[in-house]
C-alpha cells in the first residue's frame, strides 16, 4: 500500500532558488527525489507528484532548487534490491563578489592639464563639462552641477533639449574642448533619442588633446542595455547612480581635480 512506502526523508526547510542539495549515498542505486511540500505530501500519500532527481548510481548526487520554498529530499529502493546509506547536505552560498571600484585618480588621464583646455570665445575655460538627456535633468544632471558649483568648480552645464538641427557631437566636441572633465550622463533616455549614431566610445576615449577626460555616469540602466548599445563603452571606468550617490561623485570629482591641480 502506499502508505506503507519507505523512504528516508530529509526535511531542507525554506531554501531560494539555485541552491545546491548534495546527496551522498553508500550501497547500492537509490531512487532520490528533491520535492517542495507540495510534491512531497503527494509523494508520501501515493499521489502523482514532481520532483528533481531520479535514479541515482553515482554518489553525491547535486540537484539544483528550482524556486524558493520549503523542500524536502526522499530517497527509496522502490523498484530496486539491495540497501543503502545516505547523507544529504546543502552546499553553503557563495560569498557576495567582491566589488572593486577604480579610483579615478588611478586614471591618469582622466584630467585635462590646464594649459591643454582651449578657451572658448569669452576665454573662458570650465573644470567639468556634463552631458545627459534632459529626462535625466532632475535626478542626474541638475543636483550634480549644483554640487560641483558649491565645490568650487566651473560647470559647463548645457540643460538642452535636442531641436531640429542640433548637432550632439558639435555640443559634445564644444564641451570637451573648454573643459578639463567631461560627464556624460548615460540612461536609457539618452540612448533612445537616435543619437547613437554618434559612437559614445569615441566620445569618451578621446578630447582634443587625445586624452580620455570623459567619466559615464550610468542612470537607471543596466550592464546589458550598455554592452548592447556600445560594448567598449560598458568596459570603460564609470560610476552608477544605483550605487553611488550624487554627493559621492561630485566629491570625488572634486577631489580629483583639486589634486590635478596642485
Amino acid at each position: 500500500m502506499a502508505g506503507q512506502m519507505k523512504f528516508i526523508k530529509y526535511d531542507l526547510g525554506n531554501l531560494k532558488k539555485g541552491r545546491t542539495v548534495v546527496i551522498s549515498l553508500k550501497g547500492n542505486a537509490a531512487n532520490v527525489r528533491l520535492m517542495d511540500s507540495s510534491n512531497f505530501n503527494a509523494y508520501k500519500n501515493g499521489r502523482k507528484h514532481s520532483y528533481c532527481g531520479g535514479l541515482a548510481k553515482k554518489s553525491p548526487v547535486k540537484l539544483i532548487v528550482p524556486h524558493s520554498g520549503h523542500w524536502y529530499v526522499a530517497v527509496d529502493m522502490i523498484g530496486l534490491r539491495g540497501s543503502v546509506r545516505t547523507s544529504v547536505s546543502v552546499e553553503p552560498e557563495p560569498l557576495p563578489a567582491i566589488k572593486q571600484k577604480t579610483a579615478l585618480s588611478d586614471v591618469p588621464t582622466l584630467v585635462k592639464d590646464v594649459s591643454a583646455v582651449v578657451p572658448n570665445e569669452t576665454g573662458m575655460t570650465y573644470d567639468v563639462f556634463i552631458s545627459h538627456a534632459a529626462e535625466d535633468k532632475d535626478a542626474v544632471a541638475r543636483p550634480l552641477a549644483d554640487a560641483l558649483n558649491n565645490a568650487g568648480l566651473t560647470v559647463w552645464y548645457d540643460e538642452f533639449e535636442m531641436k531640429i538641427g542640433d548637432s550632439l557631437r558639435r555640443k559634445i566636441d564644444h564641451g570637451l574642448a573648454h573643459s578639463r572633465f567631461g560627464i556624460v550622463v548615460i540612461s536609457r533616455d539618452f540612448i533612445k533619442k537616435g543619437w547613437t549614431n554618434y559612437e559614445l566610445d569615441g566620445i569618451i576615449t578621446r578630447a582634443v588633446s587625445g586624452e580620455q577626460m570623459m567619466l559615464p555616469i550610468w542612470h537607471n540602466i543596466t550592464k546589458d542595455e550598455v554592452v548592447e548599445y556600445s560594448p567598449t563603452l560598458a568596459d570603460k571606468v564609470a560610476r552608477n547612480t544605483a550605487n553611488d550617490s550624487i554627493e559621492e561623485i561630485a566629491n570625488e570629482i572634486a577631489n580629483l581635480i583639486a589634486d590635478k591641480s596642485l
